[in-house]
């Protein structure tokens, strides 16, 4: 997979500053879509994930997940979804400009729907507040149109750099 480090996730027109670790992939299934590196190795067994901007400084994550994410009925297992929310809920806060670095207080979901091994998940949500200890965070992962699971979180910011989860 070839990838380059980029400066910005708006299109070229547009300065923005650079989000500290998105790498943008320029091929295959996922070109045009930025994975975070240095990559998270649960995140990474259970996706791996992905996002790109989407309209006006806003972010949509993606996800394709396949048979070892599914659970005994064959359908995505609830855990994965999860763990796509809560790579989700990260990537929402810091949008286009910037890395929140924090751990996860809460990541709350109620499943909507099920969701099919092989088909594009995507998570789109919304920093509902962000004060200088705390992001608070809702979204919504969907299967094309079809919403799967609603969720929202809340982060706890640690000074920059800290491992945190997420």
């Amino acid at each position: 997979m070839s990838h380059e480090p980029h400066d910005k996730l708006l299109p070229d027109n547009e300065a923005a500053p650079r989000r500290p670790g998105l790498v943008r992939m320029n091929e295959g299934q996922w070109a045009g879509w930025y994975h975070y590196e240095p990559a998270d190795a649960f995140e990474d067994h259970t996706g791996p994930f992905y996002c790109k901007p989407d309209g006006d400084r806003s972010i949509i994550c993606g996800f394709l997940p396949d048979a070892k994410n599914c659970n005994a009925g064959g359908n995505i297992h609830g855990g994965t979804l999860m763990t796509f929310a809560d790579y989700a809920l990260f990537m929402i806060a810091g949008g286009m400009d910037a890395s929140v670095h924090g751990v996860t207080v809460t990541c709350n979901s109620e499943f909507v729907g099920a969701a099919e091994p092989g088909r594009l998940l995507t998570a789109r949500g919304e920093v509902i507040r962000a004060g200088f200890s705390m992001v608070f965070v809702r979204g919504v992962i969907s299967d094309g149109e079809r919403p799967v699971m609603a969720f929202s979180g809340t982060i706890k910011r640690v000074p920059g750099g800290q491992k945190g989860s997420g």
